[in-house]
């Protein structure tokens, strides 16, 4: 559960501690497969947030699916959710959902966030 090669209170503390147990984020649920991007405010205010969430802040400088994040960040995906969606809702990433396609989800880009998950092994 370090991010950054070793940054942050390491194998520790248990992935819902992240998140005070909450299981939702502050602001709208974000599905796995969502882009996320820092926003100025986020870069700028990186140094002064929790590890978590400067991790996260540092690893969108590009964008990344919520599905990277939590891998980078190894913690459950749920956790991961609930991280980009608190700090989407404090300004600090924005979020962009695909595009609606019936109710299958895109097929390149759930093969995209496959390859991405397994370049991180």
């Amino acid at each position: 559960m370090t991010a950054g090669g070793g940054v942050g209170p390491g194998r520790l503390v248990r992935p819902y501690a992240l998140t005070g147990g909450r299981t939702r984020s502050v602001g709208e649920d974000v599905p796995f497969e969502t882009l996320v991007v820092a926003t100025a405010a986020g870069t700028d205010r990186a140094a002064e947030l929790p590890w978590e969430q400067r991790a996260i802040a540092e690893m969108c400088a590009r964008p990344i699916s919520v599905a990277e994040v939590g891998a980078h960040l190894q913690v459950p995906l749920v956790i991961a959710k609930v991280l980009v969606g608190d700090m989407c809702a404090a300004g600090l990433v924005d979020v962009h959902r695909p595009e609606p396609r019936g109710e299958r989800p895109d097929l390149l880009l759930l093969e995209r966030v496959l390859d991405g998950l397994k370049a991180l092994s």
